[in-house]
């Protein structure tokens, strides 16, 4: 494997601590700023809808320019987003400083993917593309746990100031370590939209922002809800962020390894148990040790569905999966945006730090659903094409004679 996968997945690192880190600073934020818990949960909000609108926008705009010159723009725009958010005087400024972050966050992937993969041979680039990503699982064992035991302890703005020194890496290891690579022909956005109209690329994306959404729900608020209802002091939040993270790692690789063979089997079994653990864990966060076993599953049932997820998009939308794949990394994030919004609703409303996760387990019943209409639909479909084909009438074969 080439060096410059290290870079990429550096990149990875960054932007995968970037995202989560939030979760385990929000008390501190708040009180620095002086908002309510659930007024600090737009930063998770605001980031997700940045990366939403910034995943097609940027591999679109990055079409424009060599991979190489796109990768070293977007972890500039990182570095800038971080930054921001390190200095920011008020709330407002911070929430724009996540958003500008957000921007480079799916098209960094999307092109650091197609990048990978053409730096090796045809029969790596699956291991290339898996060692990228491999930046985004470790930062939830290590950068998360590591920026808010920083954050906690010297100060949240130093956290983002180490997460913009790891974009700063990130960009140097690009610009010393990718190679130039031609500029990509121009994205066919017609052809690529197209796509969209098939209702099972819109059934997909929608099982993805419910599906993942209802991880978010609980974990967006779990500093909080490990504090003041488990009975956690508030430095024992970096280890539960390790056991999520490790959660997240396994179940990534378990659906990973099944999602090709039992692609709608294992999105009916992690969708149908991730609800279930959800519900239970207005129940289970109650005592220590029972809520640390339940957000491993968390992590772990959540991360499953990601593999079956993408593969899904990709492969109801073969013809045209640039744009489709770009906007389904948005489709993650938007489920993220969704889920921390409601779930700073029902705490507003009084109903207690554990009442996201019941907003966690409609989300995710509700993705289960959808895939088994999707996987009936399909089914109905395969059965209509057989029929046909099997009362197709026989061809008429035709003599042509001389005249």
């Amino acid at each position: 494997m080439p060096l410059a996968l290290l870079a990429l997945a550096i990149g990875a690192f960054g932007i995968g601590t970037t995202e989560f880190v939030i979760m385990g600073l929000l008390p501190d934020v708040a009180a620095d700023f002086q908002v309510s818990i659930p007024t600090a949960g737009f930063l998770v909000t605001g980031y997700a809808l940045g990366v939403v609108l910034g995943a097609p926008l940027m591999t679109v705009l990055g079409t424009r320019v060599t991979r190489k010159r796109a990768l070293m723009l977007l972890m500039g725009l990182f570095i800038v987003g971080n930054v921001v958010s390190a200095i920011a005087p008020v709330f407002g400024v911070m929430l724009a400083g996540r958003v500008i972050a957000s921007l480079a966050h799916g098209a960094f992937f999307g092109i650091g993917s197609v990048v990978a993969a053409d730096l090796v041979a045809p029969e790596k680039k699956a291991g290339a593309i898996a060692m990228m990503f491999t930046g985004l699982t470790v930062a939830n064992v290590v950068g998360v746990p590591l920026g808010t035991y920083i954050g906690q302890s010297v100060g949240w703005r130093t956290t983002f100031f180490v997460v913009a020194g790891l974009g700063v890496l990130g960009l140097l290891g690009v610009a010393r370590l990718v190679p130039e690579q031609p500029r990509p022909e121009g994205v066919r956005i017609r052809h690529e939209l197209a796509v969209f109209r098939n209702v099972q690329v819109l059934l997909a994306m929608a099982m993805t922002v419910l599906g993942f959404g209802g991880v978010f729900a609980a974990i967006t608020y779990i500093t909080p809800m490990m504090t003041e209802i488990a009975g956690y002091s508030p430095s024992s939040v970096t280890w539960l962020l390790v056991l999520f993270g490790l959660g997240m790692v396994g179940g990534n690789l378990l659906g990973g390894r099944f999602a090709d063979r039992h692609l709608m089997p294992l999105l009916y079994i992690s969708l149908g148990a991730l609800a279930v653990v959800l519900a239970l864990f207005t129940l289970t966060a109650h005592d220590k040790t029972a809520a640390a076993i339940t957000i491993v599953l968390i992590g772990g049932l959540g991360f499953a569905t990601v593999p079956p997820l993408q593969k899904r998009v990709l492969d109801q939308a073969a013809g045209a999966p640039t744009l489709a794949s770009a906007v389904n990394i948005g489709a993650f994030n938007l489920g993220n945006a969704l889920s921390a919004w409601l779930g700073g609703m029902v705490i507003a409303a009084g109903l207690g730090y554990t009442a996201p996760n019941w907003v966690g387990a409609v989300l995710t019943a509700s993705a289960l659903v959808l895939a088994i209409v999707s996987g009936a639909i399909e089914r109905r479909t395969a059965t209509r094409g057989r029929l046909v084909a099997e009362h197709a009438p026989e061809p008429v074969a035709v003599a042509v004679g001389r005249h």
